[in-house]
C-alpha cells in the first residue's frame, strides 16, 4: 500500500488544481454578467450566474482580464497577427472567439490544459453552434481533427496535456503544426504556481529553447510571504490545493529571475495594484461605479498579491521589450 499513497496525494492536488478552472471561470462569468467587461461567450461554458461574488473579487477579475488582454493584444497587433498564441492551462478561457470577433486572431490559437479539462471544453464547443460556429468558418476544409481529448482545426487547437511532461506536450504541439518559427505568445493565468519550481522551470526554459521570438505573460500571485499571503496559502491548503510553487512567488524580484535564468533576455513585473492605476480610467470610473466598496482596503491588499510577469525575446526585433502598460 505504501507505493500507492504518492499517487493518490498527487491525484488529489491535481483534482483541486482542475478545480480552480470552475472557480475562474465562475468568477469571470459573474463579473460579466453585471457588466465590468463584455464576454458573450463565457455563458455557453457556465450556464448559470452563479452567487453573488464579492465587488472586491469583481475588480480583480477586471484587472486580471483587461491587465492580460492588454498585452496579449499589443503582441499580436505588433506582430500583425502574423504570430501564434499558446495558452498553457487554458481552462474554459474565451480568448480565442473574443480575437476571431476584434479581427486579432493569430494565425493559430493553442489551448493546453489538463485531458479532463479539454474533453469538457470540447463537448461544449461541439455542442453550442455560438462556439463551434466561429471554428468552422476559419476552417478549410469539410472536416476538423476531433477525438476525446483534442479538437484541431486551421485557426484554433486544444489539446489534453500535461504541462510537467514537456516531451509529451512538445510532441502534441507539433503534431497540431506549431511552428518555432513564428512568433509565439505563451500565456499563463495562475498555472505556473501550482507546479514545483523545478517543473515550471523546465517549461519556462522548453519555451525559451523552442521559440526564438517571443513573450511569456505569467499571471500569478506575489508577495506571499507575509501575513495576508500566508492566509491566502492556507485557505487554498483547506480545499486540498497546494501552491507547490510559492517560492517563485515571494516578490516581483523572484518572478522575473524564474524567466531571466531561463533564456528569457528581458523580464519586467508589476503588481496588479499598479497595474489597476494604469488601466484606462475613464473604464475603471465606469466599472467602480457598478458596486458599491465597503472594503477599499481588501481590494488594495488583494491587487498587491497579484502581479503580472512578461518575459520575452526578440531575435526579429520587432521591439517586443517595448510592450508594457
Amino acid at each position: 500500500m505504501a507505493a500507492q499513497k504518492p499517487f493518490t496525494d498527487s491525484d488529489t492536488a491535481d483534482e483541486a488544481v482542475r478545480a480552480t478552472c470552475d472557480d475562474a471561470t465562475t468568477c469571470k462569468r459573474f463579473a460579466s454578467s453585471k457588466g465590468y467587461w463584455k464576454d458573450p461567450y463565457i455563458q455557453y461554458f457556465v450556464r448559470s450566474v452563479g452567487e453573488r461574488k464579492a465587488p472586491e473579487i469583481n475588480r480583480g477579475y477586471y484587472a486580471r482580464v483587461q491587465g492580460v488582454n492588454h498585452l496579449l493584444d499589443a503582441f499580436i497587433r505588433k506582430t500583425e497577427c502574423d504570430c501564434q498564441v499558446i495558452n498553457l492551462g487554458a481552462g474554459l478561457d474565451t480568448t480565442f472567439w473574443r480575437l476571431k470577433d476584434e479581427n486579432l486572431l493569430p494565425r493559430k490559437f493553442f489551448e493546453v490544459d489538463f485531458p479532463t479539462v479539454v474533453s469538457r471544453k470540447i463537448h461544449n464547443i461541439k455542442t453550442k453552434p455560438p462556439l463551434s460556429k466561429p471554428i468552422i468558418e476559419t476552417h478549410s476544409t469539410d472536416s476538423l481533427l476531433l477525438d476525446a481529448h483534442s479538437l484541431d482545426s486551421d485557426r484554433y487547437c486544444i489539446i489534453g496535456a500535461d504541462l510537467r511532461d514537456i516531451s509529451n506536450l512538445d510532441e502534441k504541439l507539433k503534431k497540431f503544426q506549431l511552428n518555432p518559427e513564428l512568433p509565439t505568445l505563451l500565456l499563463s493565468e495562475c498555472v505556473l504556481v501550482y507546479m514545483a519550481p523545478p517543473q515550471s522551470s523546465n517549461l519556462v526554459h522548453w519555451a525559451a529553447e523552442t521559440f526564438h521570438t517571443a513573450m511569456f505573460i505569467n499571471y500569478e500571485q506575489v508577495n506571499m510571504s507575509d501575513r495576508f499571503g500566508q492566509v491566502m496559502v492556507e485557505n487554498l491548503q483547506r480545499r486540498h490545493c497546494t501552491l507547490a510553487g510559492v517560492e517563485a512567488c515571494q516578490s516581483l524580484d523572484s518572478q522575473k529571475e524564474r524567466f531571466l535564468k531561463t533564456g528569457w533576455e528581458h523580464a519586467d513585473a508589476l503588481d496588479m495594484m499598479t497595474i489597476y492605476s494604469m488601466l484606462p480610467q475613464n473604464d475603471v470610473a465606469r466599472i467602480e461605479r457598478l458596486e458599491f466598496l465597503d472594503e477599499k482596503e481588501l481590494l488594495q491588499q488583494l491587487l498587491q498579491h497579484y502581479s503580472i510577469c512578461w518575459a520575452t525575446k526578440d531575435k526579429l526585433n520587432l521591439g517586443l521589450s517595448q510592450l508594457a502598460f
